[in-house]
């Protein structure tokens, strides 16, 4: 009895030591923070760069240390602008808010009934998961788990359970040209097109399927899940932030939707997550304007305060910051930034996502990190409207030149 008492008065002063460590170890953080210097020559500099810039016509810049958790320069940083791409930033920091970042895209095959002779009579259904890079060559795969099985022929029912059954549509202020070139996944163009192409895919596999069978429909209580397919989030946020793909950050938008509120057309749902994200836990004023989650339409409004707030949040939860860091483009090396920020004060330090939109006038948008002459890590936004969008590169040029060095 003796023992016991001494292991648990031992286990007692064992955990008090280590909480009361815990908060100094808080506390001195906070000190150290409050205490660092950041570099008060910035301000100047960037105000040389930006007077040396004409004409400017709707710029507006915002800079934070995130190292001493303080604001170093802003011009025009609360005036919301058009936001273009960077409205990616959101999306992708959203979702991995909400569905975290163990989230997969599940596409599935459901099966009842009985084989016979190479004959399945019954109902198959294939499941949609909003799986933005599913493509209709993946459905091969589906088709031949079954031919393996022995399924030479179905005989009742092939079914196609769509969260959209309508083909996803340009919204009324989208840059027009977009949606012609973009392939968006499999599920996100119709009904009729997927019928089309599960007929092609199970065919090609050797699977007799009559036309009639081959339908919209549910997946029924009591079916059994025969094959998954997974998608990690992560291809979906990589795609969406390297190459600023519109139908990912859809499909990423839809998903987002779906999980907030089951009942609303995905779209959007996904677009009231994302007000709603803001709001409660950016904490961002109510002067900002959301109607998508790509960017294309030319309605979104965000300042530059509003997306560094984002770029601050990323950056306090470590796991977000470790994707923002891997994922984002690298400047002069990869992703939409290949090409950008190529001078060697720069390249290889700028991690950030573009935006940009011609029509109906020059939009430009970079948002993102990169060290501070003192190596500070900051977390910038500028963003660019009314001008030629290489006027604007310029400008972004300049200043991440003056950012780093």
């Amino acid at each position: 009895m003796i023992k016991y008492a001494m292991r648990l008065l031992l286990m007692v002063v064992v955990m008090l030591f280590f909480t009361t460590c815990g908060k100094k170890r808080v506390e001195r953080s906070s000190e150290r923070k409050d205490t660092i210097a950041i570099d008060v020559t910035l301000p100047a500099r960037i105000d040389s760069s930006m007077q040396k810039m004409h004409p400017l016509h709707k710029t507006a810049v915002y800079v934070y240390d995130l190292t001493a958790d303080k604001p170093i320069y802003g011009f025009q940083e609360k005036e919301p602008m058009p936001t273009a791409s960077c409205m990616k930033l959101l999306t992708g920091i959203a979702a991995q808010h909400l569905l975290t970042q163990r989230f997969t895209f599940n596409t599935e095959m459901y099966a009842d009934g009985r084989l016979k002779d190479g004959t399945f009579y019954g109902t198959i259904a294939l499941k949609d998961g909003l799986d933005p890079q599913l493509s209709a060559p993946d459905l091969l795969e589906f088709a031949k788990r079954l031919r393996k099985q022995g399924v030479k022929v179905i005989k009742g029912r092939l079914l196609a359970d769509l969260l959209l059954p309508n083909a996803i549509q340009a919204e009324e202020h989208w840059f027009p040209w977009d949606l012609e070139k973009s392939r968006h996944g499999l599920f996100f163009q119709g009904g009729d097109y997927v019928l089309r192409q599960i007929k092609r895919q199970f065919r090609a596999a050797g699977i007799a399927v009559p036309d009639s069978c081959v339908q919209l429909g549910r997946v029924s209580k009591g079916m059994k899940r025969v094959f998954r397919y997974k998608r990690p989030l992560r291809l979906i946020v990589e795609r969406m932030w390297k190459n600023s793909s519109n139908t990912q950050s859809t499909g990423l938008l839809c998903a987002i939707g779906n999980r907030y509120n089951p009942q609303e057309h995905p779209a959007q749902a996904g677009v009231a997550y994302l007000r709603k994200f803001m709001a409660d836990e950016i904490h961002a004023d109510s002067t900002f304007t959301i109607h998508d989650g790509c960017g294309l339409c030319t309605h979104n409004r965000l300042s530059p305060e509003h997306l560094v707030a984002l770029l601050r949040y990323g950056y306090r939860h470590e796991p977000i910051y470790r994707w923002l860091n891997r994922l984002l483009p690298l400047s002069g090396v990869d992703g939409t930034l290949r090409y950008e920020l190529t001078h060697a004060s720069t390249r290889g330090k700028v991690r950030a996502k573009t935006g940009t939109l011609s029509h109906p006038y020059g939009i430009s948008t970079l948002s993102g990190f990169c060290p501070g002459k003192n190596g500070h890590m900051l977390a910038f936004s500028i963003m660019n409207s009314e001008m030629s969008v290489l006027d604007a590169h310029v400008i972004q040029r300049k200043l991440c030149q003056t950012f780093v060095k």
